[in-house]
């Protein structure tokens, strides 16, 4: 059975005081029927408490309860991560890597700031439901200040953000962001396609490159924009993420290069969609690390550290 997450700082102090009680919730909410062996599926394992492994019965095949997670051959101790999860997911505005570094008391700002990059990887889970019923879809741009972007939507050194998001009554369902290298036809319809389930109705503004969503399974309704102070009349729902988006940048991150800015649109699209269960978003956001690759230093460091 899955372990209850805490609701409460002094719940989170007691629960996991030590090193082995992280591994012992971890090992819980990988395995909830039990520990079964990555590789044969098998369902009963030896546990090797020196080394803190599971041998499988049935193959022989040994691993660990942080293998396959952000948590992989970390030499961070095990309370950090969770101190830092449990930061990350419950306070409002966010953390950023210097806080995370003053608050865990952590020696060099770049433990702290990979750390931080792994939970953002971790945020996103590859098999996401796809986002349905009626959907607002629009693009903004990130970097400076978007007067003059009219008709051909110029851009200049400005990244391309693309944003979708449920319509529910008034109020916002969930949201997808993503980093896109133009406003073409080919990126904006290959945005919706990989984030909107089909039969959906997309609404958008007259913008060309929308144009074949109506021949891809979607039904597409857009409105002419006109002067550019009317966008967040006709998609209101979206341009109000897009102004939480940018005020959420400015105040906790001060700015982000492009180079990171999928990963801090990740972390706000993670936020936005537990905005109403955010001491839930503790406990997902170590489980969804069992679901995709660690991330390796390459991936971490081969592009400058910002942010």
């Amino acid at each position: 059975m899955r372990p209850e997450y805490p609701r409460s700082l002094h719940e989170f102090r007691k629960l996991f005081a030590d090193e082995a009680a992280c591994r012992l919730y971890l090992a819980r909410s990988r395995w909830p029927e039990g520990v079964r062996c990555p590789r044969c599926k098998h369902h009963e394992a030896l546990e090797l408490p020196t080394r803190r492994l599971w041998r499988c019965r049935a193959c022989g095949y040994d691993t660990s309860v942080t293998a396959g997670t952000v948590l992989h051959r970390t030499r961070v101790p095990l309370t950090q991560w969770f101190w830092a999860a449990y930061l990350v997911a419950t306070q409002t505005p966010g953390f950023s890597a210097l806080q995370l570094q003053r608050q865990l008391g952590i020696r060099r700002y770049e433990t702290a700031w990979a750390m931080l990059q792994k939970l953002r990887r971790a945020m996103v889970r590859p098999d996401r439901e796809l986002l349905k019923e009626r959907v607002e879809v629009d693009e903004t741009y990130i970097g400076g200040p978007a007067a003059g972007l009219r008709g051909g939507r110029q851009v200049g050194d400005k990244a391309i953000v693309v944003g979708a998001v449920e319509v529910r009554g008034r109020a916002s369902g969930r949201v997808r962001l993503q980093v896109v290298p133009d406003v073409s036809a080919r990126s904006l319809t290959g945005f919706v396609r990989a984030n909107v389930a089909h039969g959906a109705v997309i609404l958008t503004d007259a913008w060309g490159g929308y144009a074949p969503l109506s021949e891809m399974g979607y039904r597409h309704r857009s409105r002419t924009q006109g002067d550019p102070r009317r966008a967040s009349k006709i998609l209101p729902r979206i341009h109000r993420v897009f102004g939480n988006l940018k005020t959420w940048l400015r105040g906790t991150h001060h700015g982000v290069g492009h180079t990171h800015l999928q990963a801090y649109l990740d972390e706000f699209t993670f936020r936005f969609n537990r905005r109403r269960v955010p001491m839930a978003a503790f406990q997902t956001l170590l489980g969804l690390g069992s679901q995709q690759q660690p991330t390796t230093y390459k991936q971490l460091y081969g592009v400058e550290s910002t942010g």
